[in-house]
């Protein structure tokens, strides 16, 4: 089982990595060895399979360059835009995707700017470039001493992919993964880690939403309930728990996640909606739900993105560009649909059309 530790000198709870002989605080940079006995305390699951360990973690200090934002804001999110500039990896729209989901944060959910982490390539500080490392640091930034009534967001724009899985606990056999800067040489990160980063940890009363603009993005952060769709709207629970009976959800907070397409699909970049700025479609989409009035439920978000998906030759309304996005977004007509369909997956099966949407 994991464990907690309480830091030696601000007392903020921290995930102690297996095996560890000391750890670091994210909040206050203060170093509190493991023979600090008397804090480590258990973490207390309520459901029916208690998570495993997680694997051993890099996670052991804080985020280099100078301390990160607060951990203890209310509102606070990672949001991920990645180029590949200058590779044969190369997207358009992932760096103003980036850009338009922290303006939406901002001035529409209230987030305070301090309490945002962008890791794009257009960043001036290099621990702020998204690495696969940096991705790392600044997701267990992310739920680093979340307390009941914190609201978490991780958006991520980028490439995702695949690998065969060996555990048997994938329904299709493919782990999903997202690409860092660096993954020809560093390699990818795995839905397992993210779940058990972002996921599990979350305690009660904290509520995690991702938003997930990549190929095979479906089940990354490999929640155990996906909701599948059709074309009019009516929905039901797919069950994707392992059979081992791994538990893959959250420690009693809520997790939700928006991705860009299925598993076996691929997300389109980014010009298929708009000729003159650049985005992500899933992007693209959900932010045009929440400004034309459809964020109200998450059955209302879902459709509404899968709708604006199968109908882009319907654009941005000719040329109409959405009130919030003015300033960074211009949409065009487009001809034709895009050969992906936005998913929902969840901590738990709830109705989609009654249960409100809130970041």
């Amino acid at each position: 089982m994991s464990m907690l530790v309480n830091c030696s000198n601000c007392r903020t709870p921290l995930q102690l990595p297996p095996g560890a002989a000391s750890i670091r605080c994210a909040v206050c940079q203060a170093i509190t060895p493991i023979a600090y006995h008397r804090d480590i305390v258990p973490p207390h699951y309520n459901h029916q399979f208690a998570p495993p360990p997680p694997p051993p973690s890099p996670y052991n200090h804080a985020l280099p360059g100078g301390p990160p934002p607060s951990p203890y804001g209310r509102k606070r999110a990672v949001i991920c835009g990645i180029s590949y500039h200058n590779s044969r990896n190369e997207l358009k729209g992932c760096i103003n995707d980036a850009r338009c989901m922290r303006y939406l944060l901002i001035n529409r959910f209230k987030f305070p700017e301090s309490s945002i982490i962008m890791l794009t390539e257009e960043e001036n500080d290099r621990n702020k470039i998204p690495t696969k490392h940096n991705l790392r640091m600044a997701l267990y930034w992310l739920v680093q001493g979340c307390q009941p009534g914190d609201s978490l967001v991780f958006h991520y724009s980028g490439h995702g992919s695949q690998k065969r899985n060996y555990t048997g606990d994938e329904v299709d056999g493919y782990d999903e993964t997202l690409c860092p800067l660096d993954f020809e040489t560093q390699g990818m990160i795995i839905d397992d880690e993210i779940n058990a980063t972002i996921v599990r940890p979350l305690p009660r009363g904290v509520k995690l939403h991702a938003i997930i603009d990549a190929c095979h993005s479906g089940t990354v952060l490999d929640l155990p309930f996906l909701c599948r769709m059709n074309r009019s709207g009516q929905y039901v629970w797919e069950d994707h728990r392992p059979r081992s009976g791994t538990w893959k959800g959250t420690n009693g907070g809520e997790a939700i996640s928006f991705s860009g397409c299925d598993d076996n699909q691929t997300s389109a970049d980014t010009s298929a909606l708009s000729r003159i700025t650049s985005t992500g479609a899933m992007t693209f989409c959900f932010i045009q739900a929440i400004e034309r009035g459809h964020g109200a439920t998450y059955g209302s978000i879902l459709n509404s993105m899968r709708t604006t998906i199968r109908s882009t030759s319907g654009g941005t309304g000719g040329g109409q560009v959405t009130s919030l996005m003015t300033m960074l977004l211009t949409g065009g007509s487009t001809g034709g649909g895009l050969r992906q369909e936005p998913q929902l997956t969840s901590y738990e099966q709830f109705d989609v059309y009654s249960k409100p949407f809130a970041l």
